[in-house]
């Protein structure tokens, strides 16, 4: 039922209420109702109508406006997040193009053989991921039934899945209130940069992002069946993207955790009792 033939059944109820009931009363009840009490009877009778059946007309204007209300708060919310969006394409991703483009030509001059140009160009193609990314999140349609902190992983999952054979299980059993606003962001920020190291490096066909509860707290755990990683190297920091994870990890307290385990590479974060 549309909005239109609502309103008219709004107006034409209580109309139809009074007729009915004042041509019933004239031309059956007359011998037993009196006029006064007739006249009595005929607003309780609309009362009654108007309880009975305009209150769930009411309700369903109700719902149809705020469900106006939430369609244009979503396209708001979708045409900000474009704007946003190519603002960053075209304003930091070709800055960044351009970045890479001038690192590339330095490597090739020999006053250049002893600047860590490596470091840098690693640390504008993190950045360019990171905004690519970020610009990927903003154009994905944000789904309203889910966690809205999580629909950044779910994007760059999603991408994943387009630009790599990769196939992804994910068991999510941390509600909302577990984190906070901080821990949201910085615990993402360690599953975004994993995921994207198992995609550039790993050379895996699945990937495994689990979490769960504990007694203390709570445990995040990014597994894949991928070729490993040089522990050696890790160690002595030479990995950009687990430095920060480290880092990440740091600031917040947790134990940040990578090893083999069967086979498999797991990256394990841990937050325990605070």
């Amino acid at each position: 039922m549309n909005y239109k033939q609502i309103k008219w059944l709004i107006l034409i109820i209580p109309t139809l209420t009074i007729g009915m009931w004042e041509y019933v009363r004239h031309e059956f009840l007359l011998p037993y109702i009196s006029m006064d009490l007739g006249n009595w009877l005929a607003p309780v009778l609309v009362l009654l109508v108007t309880l009975l059946f305009l209150t769930k007309l009411f309700s369903m204007i109700e719902q149809s406006q705020e469900e106006l209300n939430r369609v244009k708060a979503v396209q708001a919310v979708l045409e900000e997040r474009e704007k946003i969006a190519r603002e960053l394409h075209d304003g930091i991703a070709q800055s960044l193009f351009f970045l890479n483009a001038q690192v590339t030509r330095m490597e090739r001059m020999e006053q250049a053989n002893d600047l860590p140009l490596d470091k840098l160009k690693e640390s504008v193609h993190h950045t360019n991921d990171y905004v690519r990314q970020a610009i990927a999140n903003l154009r994905h349609a944000a789904d309203v039934d889910s966690n809205p902190w999580l629909q950044g992983v779910e994007s760059l999952i999603d991408e994943l899945r387009r630009e790599s054979d990769l196939h992804f299980e994910i068991t999510w059993n941390l509600t909302d209130s577990i984190l906070s606003s901080k821990e949201k962001v910085e615990l993402l920020s360690i599953i975004r940069e994993a995921l994207l190291n198992i995609h550039k490096h790993a050379d895996a066909t699945s990937v495994c992002v689990h979490t769960s509860t504990t007694n203390t707290g709570w445990l995040c755990q990014i597994t894949d069946n991928g070729k490993g990683f040089n522990q050696e190297t890790t160690n002595r920091g030479n990995c950009y993207g687990l430095k920060m994870m480290q880092d990440r990890a740091d600031k917040m307290s947790w134990e940040l955790y990578i090893d083999r385990f069967n086979e498999q590479t797991r990256v394990s974060i841990t937050k325990g009792a605070t």
